[in-house]
């Protein structure tokens, strides 16, 4: 969707950028949250990255605050749609500077899987293998009830998943991860300890290779997979940082 350009029916998104600024997300994620039809909802689909998950809250908070009831019968419908703007938008066009060009990059390979779902400031289900019973259950529901029966039954959904797993092994359990409820919460402050911890172990490690650092930080996210250290999880940055120890445990 180009810029300025509003579609009353955009409805659902993927955020799939490494931009993880909080003026960023809100103009992209923005374009979702407006007033609607009774029974309306819209979905937007974000990675697992600690910051993107945080700003979503902060707008749900915001969007209670700030959007207005729907009127009352009789007065102007607020959920009127343009079909000029719709033409608009179809027609908008983002301009050719030729920049994109100028860059190269590498298409790896990835699979998308389901992890929770944010809604009223509650989270709701858990990582289930793509395809399964447990991701149909919720990416299922969004759109085909009425708020309050959405929360309802994300309540009972996420209830029912939590005490069936809880009856198996971890290693039989259906779920690739514990359920929300049980898994380890890591605060702002013990990210900014293991992010310094990698960079500390990088930095040791390039007086003993004699690589730069950008080279290293490269090769451990071509080895151990994820995003860049800014926008990495707990579990990625311990992956990382143990990498480094085992590599460098070899060269002595």
């Amino acid at each position: 969707v180009s810029e300025g350009v509003d579609v009353p029916r955009l409805a659902v998104g993927v955020y799939a950028t490494t931009i993880s600024t909080p003026l960023f997300f809100a103009q992209a994620v923005g374009r979702f949250v407006r007033s609607r039809r009774r029974g309306e909802t819209a979905s937007v689909f974000l990675p697992t990255v600690p910051d993107l998950l945080g700003f979503a809250n902060e707008m749900e908070v915001e969007r209670d605050h700030v959007l207005d009831k729907p009127k009352k019968e009789g007065e102007e419908d607020p959920y009127a749609e343009s079909e000029q703007e719709m033409d608009e938008a179809n027609r908008e066009q983002d301009e050719d500077t030729g920049e994109q060009e100028q860059f190269s990059f590498e298409a790896l390979e990835s699979e998308a899987v389901f992890d929770r779902v944010l809604y009223d400031g509650a989270e709701f289900g858990m990582q289930a293998h793509p395809g399964s019973e447990e991701e149909q259950d919720y990416l299922g529901i969004p759109g085909l009830l009425e708020p309050d029966q959405v929360q309802l039954l994300l309540q009972k959904r996420q209830a029912r998943q939590i005490a069936h797993s809880r009856k198996k092994p971890d290693e039989e359990a259906d779920l690739l991860e514990l359920p929300a409820e049980r898994r380890p919460v890591v605060s702002h402050k013990e990210m900014l300890e293991l992010r310094k911890q990698l960079n500390t172990m990088v930095g040791a490690y390039v007086h003993q290779s004699g690589k730069p650092h950008g080279v290293i930080h490269t090769e451990l996210r071509r080895v151990c997979g994820g995003p860049p250290s800014a926008e990495a999880t707990a579990g990625q940055l311990r992956q990382r940082i143990a990498k480094v120890q085992e590599w460098a445990t070899r060269m002595r």
